[in-house]
């Protein structure tokens, strides 16, 4: 039907009524199939099958070391889900979920990157830095960290993030703990001398650096656990780098000394102590035996002493003609006591022979 006018005139005006009536005249062979439901039937099952396959999109896996966290309409609801295996969550738009493997050791590099080729380039803007004893010091380091707290790692920190290091914005790990890295580290070596750093401290840098990194995180709840801080080439800046060169091979010089001079040490002192401790046992035994030869001359001598109280005249002739003897020898003599009945005849073969007295003389 065209308006007034003719067919030249405006477009014609869309009947509605006859719209439905070629609309349920196209499904009429379909909706024939369901009886009384017709075309609300139909609506009702699309419905229905649309629902369930919304509804099973929610469906989803925890594997081990994965934690998730769950939002409904953005806003987090609770703890993270810990437990592995399937779980439902809402789908979207409704809810979300956000599964991160949390016990990965995750790597962050400060004061250089790695390059696409294996190598390393500097970034002496990270790296550069003044120690306790104003020198400049070169350091590179490299953090490991894992997420102890995944909400907070997930929604604590509105991160800028690292495009040149692959960190997208929002996690806390890219400039968050990159800018907390920097400045711990350049506390502690502020701290410290350069010789602590480049060679006689580097644990104890290493060990400082991550207290402090630490604090500064947990400060931002940032959920981030450092698990290890360890530093990589730490030098003096390539102006001066010879001259610290000769530094440590002098260094190095006085450290072979001082370890052969203890090598030396450790062999002479033993085998001092060894020759020592001869000479005391050699003096002990040549003690004990003057001792024992001592005492046994003495009880000698006491035995002969004893035995010359007990019997004095016996004692006193034999002494009388050893004397004798020794200044008259092989001869005979004749011994008479005044006191006694008896002569005593010493003959040549140093025999006494005795000799009863007559009593006929005088």
């Amino acid at each position: 039907m065209y308006p007034p006018g003719g067919p030249t005139g405006r477009q014609p005006e869309i009947n509605l009524d006859d719209l439905i009536k070629q609309i349920k005249g196209a499904f009429s062979g379909v909706t024939g199939k369901f009886g009384r439901f017709g075309f609300g039937g139909i609506l009702i099952f699309g419905l229905l099958i649309i629902a369930a396959i919304w509804l099973g999109s929610g469906v989803y896996t925890i594997n081990p070391g994965e934690q998730a966290v769950l939002r409904v309409f953005g806003a987090a609801q609770g703890n993270p889900v810990t437990q592995e295996g399937l779980h439902w969550w809402w789908p979207g738009p409704v809810g979300k979920k956000d599964v991160v493997l949390t016990t990965e050791t995750r790597r962050m590099e400060l004061g250089f990157v790695s390059t696409a080729g294996g190598g390393t380039a500097a970034v002496p803007v990270e790296s550069l830095m003044i120690s306790g004893d104003l020198n400049i010091v070169d350091v590179q380091m490299v953090i490991q960290y894992t997420i102890k707290d995944l909400s907070n790692f997930l929604f604590k920190v509105n991160d800028p993030g690292e495009p040149e290091r692959g960190v997208d914005p929002g996690s806390p790990d890219g400039k968050t703990l990159k800018d907390a890295s920097e400045a711990a580290l350049r506390l502690v070596i502020g701290q410290s001398s350069i010789d602590d750093v480049i060679t006689e401290q580097r644990a104890l840098v290493e060990s400082e650096t991550r207290l402090r990194l630490q604090e500064i995180l947990d400060s931002y709840e940032t959920g981030i656990n450092v698990v290890n801080v360890k530093l990589q080439d730490v030098k003096a800046p390539q102006e001066v780098q010879d001259a610290f060169q000769d530094v440590l091979r002098a260094r190095q010089e006085r450290d072979t000394k001082e370890n052969q001079a203890l090598a030396y040490k450790n062999d002479i002192i033993p085998r001092a102590n060894g020759a020592a401790e001869q000479i005391i046992r050699e003096a002990e035994a040549f003690k004990e035996a003057r001792i024992a030869t001592s005492e046994g001359e003495a009880a000698r001598f006491e035995s002969i002493l004893n035995e010359y109280y007990n019997s004095k005249d016996v004692t006193r002739q034999r002494l009388y003609l050893e004397a004798m003897e020794d200044i008259l020898p092989g001869i005979s003599k004749i011994i008479v006591s005044p006191d006694t009945e008896t002569v005593l005849i010493l003959g040549e073969d140093n025999k006494l022979t005795p000799i009863p007295l007559s009593p006929n003389i005088e």
